[in-house]
Order: structure tokens, then C-alpha cells, then sequence
């Protein structure tokens, strides 16, 4: 009997420690500012939801969003063609870790007030892959996104992000600039 309680404790100090260096492999904000009236529950747990998300983005691993993400989340920046909810940032990812294989995502900044978290995210990686039927020839990708979760329980409930897709889209050579005086301006590669 006594084996069997050892072995119990040693299973769940095992669990307990997996869940901590589970912790420690989220991304980091490299910096973080919390706003401090909030009670620490409340902001831990903001800011938990906001790495694990953040983290997805680095990794591709759909698990991380589907834990933080809540099952009636709500994208209020919403692409045209991408689907609501939680489907529509799994679809995202995939599809862009097909163009950007080695895709990783750093968090620069991280703002936690009242009931939302605020992300300055830092997306690197080489275009390798296929974006919209064009084959990336291994360019060097460095752009910037901009997110805020309102969290609620834990869980991500809705998101506001930009993203810088024109730096991204001529680092991809999809978009050139044209540097004629008449015709200054952006143009998508091969029609002019």
C-alpha cells in the first residue's frame, strides 16, 4: 500500500512539474507591464492565456489555441475569406507556416489592463514556401502585428490585430514598389 501512495505522489509531482516547464516553453514578453490595481489572479491568468496564444503563433501547435481560445471566440478584424472563430486562426497559421516554414514569432512588448491584453508581436522567418501560388525563393521575413485579447476566465473571448502585410508582402516580393515618378506607388509583382 505504502508503494502504491509513493508511486501516486511521484505521478502527480511528475504532472506538476511537466505543467511548470510547460510554463517556462510559452514565450516571453520582453517586456511586460501590468496594470497593478488589477488582482494577480485575474492578471496571471490574462497573461497566461495571451503567452499560450502567442506562443501558438510561434509554434503552429493548435493545442495552445485551442485551450486558450474560448469555443465562441470572435476575430473582430476579421479577413475577408477567413473563417469565424476558432477555426479561422487555426486555418491562418497553417497556411502561413506552409509560405514561412521556420515562421517564429517573439513578443516585444505585453500590456495587461482591465480585461485585455495588449501584444506587440515580432514575426521572423524565410518565405520558402507558397503564398497564394507564388514560390518564395528563401527571403527574409521581418514584420510586425499588433493584438489585443479581451480574456475572460482564462480564455481569449475576442481579438483585435493588425498586421504589417505590406512590409510582409514585399519582403515576399508579392507586392513592388515602383520607383518610375509617374507611376510611384505599390503594385502587385508581375502586373505592370
Amino acid at each position: 500500500m505504502a508503494g502504491k501512495a509513493l508511486a501516486l505522489a511521484s505521478l502527480a509531482a511528475l504532472a506538476l512539474s511537466s505543467g511548470a516547464l510547460a510554463a517556462e516553453e510559452l514565450v516571453k514578453p520582453q517586456q511586460l507591464m501590468v496594470d497593478s490595481s488589477l488582482p494577480k489572479a485575474v492578471a496571471d491568468a490574462a497573461v497566461l492565456a495571451a503567452r499560450r496564444y502567442d506562443t501558438f503563433w510561434a509554434t503552429g501547435d493548435k493545442t495552445l489555441a485551442l485551450k486558450t481560445l474560448a469555443p465562441d471566440f470572435m476575430d473582430r478584424t476579421l479577413p475577408p475569406h477567413r473563417a469565424q472563430g476558432i477555426a479561422g486562426p487555426l486555418a491562418a497559421s497553417q497556411g502561413f507556416r506552409q509560405a514561412v516554414p521556420d515562421l517564429n514569432c517573439t513578443v516585444e512588448q505585453m500590456l495587461v489592463v482591465a480585461d485585455r491584453v495588449v501584444a506587440h508581436l515580432h514575426f521572423t522567418g524565410h518565405f520558402s514556401g507558397q503564398f497564394n501560388g507564388v514560390q518564395g525563393k528563401g527571403q527574409a521575413i521581418d514584420f510586425i502585428a499588433t493584438d489585443i485579447y479581451r480574456v475572460a476566465d482564462g480564455v481569449i473571448k475576442e481579438n483585435w490585430h493588425i498586421e504589417d502585410n505590406l512590409t510582409l508582402l514585399t519582403q515576399m516580393e508579392v507586392v513592388k514598389w515602383c520607383k518610375a515618378p509617374l507611376m510611384r506607388g505599390f503594385f502587385i509583382a508581375g502586373t505592370a
